[in-house]
């Protein structure tokens, strides 16, 4: 695995962060120790954080657990990033839902300015976004819930005149809560999310079922992005070439047994 997913735009994002919070001349040591607390993230398992649902009710992010999870954290008064952070989310969340299945993964948006991101101001910044759906969650909490969130997430924020200088980060975590994956920059090509994702979903264990295992394996790698149409879809043409390969092992097996059997 690539250390970085794509450093060139980490870097971008980091800087139009800062630059919207006025801190553009500290970029470059931010990007790197930012990014370093970023990746030391992975494969720590996630407290049980509780937070606040858009109707103000306790929402413990551990429920989720069964199944993977996408979570960005954003603040709701930024003017340039983060809607661009949450639209290309929306955008990518279909195209997995389409691939994978519409309940196969969970999303959170937690709004981590705590004394401006209220349950309300969440609710208000989903729907502006058009995203109403029953997987995706828009939450909010206290100093201490968003601080212990962000250090257990390693995402790195810090105020500045207009606004907050912060990582554009996507978070990938397995179904046991396990950070698995953090995926940079707010315009990030989808199968930087999905493919993860993708592996996270269809990593069915032999003890699921012998026939379920296997046919989860052909979807894994079977199921391919097509930047054409810019969707996941089913390729054959990587079935007919197993296939074709079992056939063909099998015949050289037989002419084998054939042979051995001819000259006994």
């Amino acid at each position: 695995m690539l250390r970085y997913s794509s450093t060139l735009s980490i870097v971008i994002s980091l800087v139009l962060c800062t630059m919207v919070g006025g801190a553009a001349a500290q970029t470059e040591h931010d990007s790197d120790s930012a990014l370093d607390v970023s990746q030391a993230a992975i494969g720590r398992t996630l407290d049980e954080h509780v937070l606040l649902d858009t109707n103000g009710q306790p929402f413990q992010v551990s429920a989720l657990r069964g199944k993977p999870v996408l979570v960005s954290l954003i603040y709701t008064s930024c003017n340039h990033v983060c809607p661009l952070i949450t639209r290309n989310l929306a955008r990518t969340v279909a195209i997995a839902q389409e691939a994978l299945g519409e309940d196969a993964f969970s999303v959170i948006t937690v709004g981590f300015d705590w004394a401006v991101d209220k349950p309300d101001r969440m609710r208000m910044y989903a729907a502006e976004r058009g995203i109403d759906d029953r997987n995706w969650h828009f939450l909010s909490g206290d100093a201490d819930s968003i601080d212990a969130l962000s250090k257990n997430l390693g995402f790195q924020f810090y105020p500045s005149a207009g606004g907050f200088g912060h990582l554009s980060q996507v978070t990938i975590v397995d179904a046991k809560g396990a950070i698995y994956r953090q995926v940079y920059g707010q315009d990030f090509e989808p199968p930087m999310l999905v493919e993860p994702l993708k592996e996270l979903v269809f990593d069915t264990p032999n003890q699921a079922g012998f026939v379920e295992h296997w046919v989860d394996k052909f979807k894994l790698f079977c199921t391919v992005y097509d930047p054409n149409i810019g969707r996941y879809a089913f390729d054959y043409s990587i079935l007919m070439a197993i296939f074709t390969g079992v056939l063909s092992l099998g015949a050289v097996a037989f002419f084998i047994a054939h042979e051995w059997r001819r000259a006994r």
